[in-house]
């Protein structure tokens, strides 16, 4: 039988939510903490549970969106073509099936065409194709057919994979652990520290757009208004063929990711030390990382206002950015873990002193 935990990734993973296109993620988000808080929105549909409690607005967050694509045009002869809604290699794109998600709610199947082999020149053979010369095969002989089936230009679309299982226990596959696998963890260490004596008040939250350029956490902060900001993320794991593993700082399995910085945000100092402490009190499995790419709503959190103190807690994923991406189960527990752990520390003093520079 399925845990909690692999029943709510579950939920969330499978959930169709390309970036402005999240209904599907916010309504499992508020389901699941409809007993624990009460809810609001900002104007672009990122979404907050207060859990209340007096002292520090701590906000925990991650962003709702996946990668996906929308509908740029469609033929005559009833094929679609797309745009890339967030960061793909098109490499990954070429042969995989995808859902369209259509205004009428309906979720078409289609597959991104691939020449056979048999009509491929050698120069075409060794070239990663461009997203604008790929198209979309739905079934339909026309685009008259494609309108029957409620497809039309402008409709999100995103890939078709199941959550699964792997043979090693623990280890799951599933589209979309970024950033899925940061909205489960929200919703579990945020049922927990419901029941929990804090010293804080609790804002639960996941964010629009974020694949597009952070833009929902943009407008949260200014909506939630937090004196501190823990982010939750999949974060692309670095310890596959490929990478030099004394470099790596996203080890499948080797627990949660606490991050210092990247090119979007300095993380807090002492914000990161009191995790790293954190950690080390509850025996916590965690890795440390200094990111050269990438970026998280960390980016404009912490510049929100006169400036909220983050950090961002991971869990390293295989793959992100595809159609398949890998987890382990314990790194998800760990930042579980370590999210409740450090919260109930943010009391009013613990939170003064990470802005007190005189």
């Amino acid at each position: 039988m399925a845990t909690k935990s692999e029943t709510l990734l579950k939920r969330f993973t499978e959930a169709h939510g390309p970036s402005g296109f999240e209904g599907e993620v916010r309504e499992v988000f508020v389901k699941e903490l409809e007993d624990v808080g009460s809810f609001s929105t900002d104007r672009t549909g990122s979404v907050v549970c207060d859990l209340g409690g007096k002292g520090p607005r701590v906000m925990l967050e991650a962003h709702m969106d996946e990668v996906g694509f929308r509908v740029q045009s469609i033929s005559a002869k009833g094929f679609l073509q797309l745009i890339a809604v967030g960061g793909w290699w098109p490499h990954v794109v070429l042969a995989q099936q995808l859902v369209v998600k259509t205004n009428r709610g309906n979720g078409i199947v289609g597959v991104v065409g691939s020449k056979p082999p048999h009509f491929l020149p050698e120069a075409e053979r060794s070239r990663v194709m461009s997203l604008e010369s790929m198209f979309v095969d739905v079934g339909a002989t026309s685009g008259e057919e494609v309108a029957e089936m409620g497809i039309r230009v402008g409709d999100p679309v995103a890939p078709r994979t199941s959550f699964e299982p792997m043979a090693r226990k623990g280890r799951y596959l599933a589209k979309a652990f970024d950033n899925r696998v940061g909205m489960a963890a929200v919703v579990e260490a945020g049922q927990k520290l419901a029941r929990l004596k804090r010293s804080n008040r609790v804002l639960l939250a996941g964010s629009v757009q974020e694949e597009i350029g952070l833009r929902g956490a943009r407008t949260l902060a200014r909506h939630a208004r937090p004196d501190v900001a823990v982010i939750l993320e999949g974060t692309p794991a670095d310890d596959t063929p490929g990478f030099r593993t004394d470099e790596s700082q996203a080890v499948v399995g080797a627990g949660v990711q606490v991050r210092m910085h990247d090119p979007s945000a300095i993380m807090n100092p002492r914000l990161t030390e009191l995790a790293l402490e954190t950690a080390e009190k509850e025996k916590i499995p965690h890795q440390l990382a200094v990111r050269r790419g990438g970026g998280t709503d960390a980016g404009e959190m912490h510049l929100s206002g006169e400036g909220v103190p983050s950090v961002v807690l991971g869990v390293p994923a295989r793959y992100i950015h595809s159609h398949n991406s890998i987890i382990d189960l314990a790194d998800y527990r760990a930042m579980v873990d370590l999210s409740v752990a450090l919260i109930r520390r943010l009391t009013v003093r613990q939170a003064a002193k990470l802005v007190e520079y005189l």
